[in-house]
């Protein structure tokens, strides 16, 4: 009742900006050098457990970063020219604080960060209808959005008209290694069932091991996992994750 009261009276973008103020206050708690974040730079004793089945040091606790965003930023940094290319023109959906933070330090690149949600957001748009021209962008960000999506196969052939023939869209997704083809029911509606079936309660399917090959339907797929790049005392001290939501999916056109 207090929650449905809380939510009554003050908008989700209040909500967001309030939690986001009490996280930052009791970072001290967290104060130590055992672990590192490459979005916000801090360290700490330990970072936030995350999931439903917890993930223990997932989640930085001053930034927010998960395993994939500090993965991703990483592989930005060192194997692209995202930061340095002038006029790089940068899609992002579902941005996440830890590479907007980022980015939008840069002010020789064009870069729209974009959600169905306007609290997430500056621009708000569905992926399944991007209202920009044809090969417009160098880049495009796209990390766990494809699972949540209606239609993915329109929102893939989105991605690939909005980018250039150069460019590379980088798609990451939650990937049950156990599973050879994605599970997907129409008939699961709720979100106890997706929870149960899909491991989310938001997920609308569960990507398997032929993820990459959804993607070549219209792309050129590199399957990365850029976490090996880095000894295991790195990836522990990272937290990097275990390679289930980490693996970038590099998707040129062909």
């Amino acid at each position: 009742m207090i929650k449905r009261i809380y939510k009554s009276i003050l908008s989700e973008k209040k909500r967001i900006c309030i939690r986001l103020f009490f996280e930052k206050r009791v970072v001290f708690f967290y104060k130590g050098n055992n672990f590192e974040c490459n979005c916000c730079g801090k360290t700490f004793r330990k970072m936030k457990s995350k999931g439903n089945i917890l993930r223990k040091n997932a989640r930085c606790p001053y930034c927010g970063s998960l395993e994939r965003t500090r993965v991703l930023l990483f592989y930005l940094e060192k194997e692209t020219d995202i930061f340095t290319k002038e006029n790089c023109k940068i899609l992002h959906f579902a941005p996440e604080k830890g590479l907007i933070s980022k980015l939008n330090q840069n002010n020789i690149i064009e870069y729209i960060d974009a959600d169905i949600n306007p609290n997430f957001a500056n621009y708000v748009f569905d992926i399944e209808s991007i209202p920009y021209p044809d090969n417009y962008f160098d880049y495009i960000i796209c990390s766990h959005v494809l699972g949540h999506v209606s239609n993915e196969q329109k929102a893939i052939e989105e991605i690939y008209r909005v980018l250039n023939q150069s460019g590379k869209a980088l798609i990451m997704t939650l990937i049950d290694k156990k599973r050879e083809k994605t599970f997907e029911d129409t008939s699961i509606t709720s979100s106890e069932e997706r929870l149960k079936y899909y491991s989310e309660s938001d997920l609308l399917r569960l990507h398997g091991l032929d993820f990459a090959q959804r993607l070549s339907r219209c792309f050129n797929v590199e399957e990365l996992d850029y976490r090996k790049s880095f000894d295991d005392n790195f990836q522990k001290r990272f937290s990097l994750g275990d390679g289930n939501r980490e693996i970038i999916f590099i998707c040129t056109k062909k």
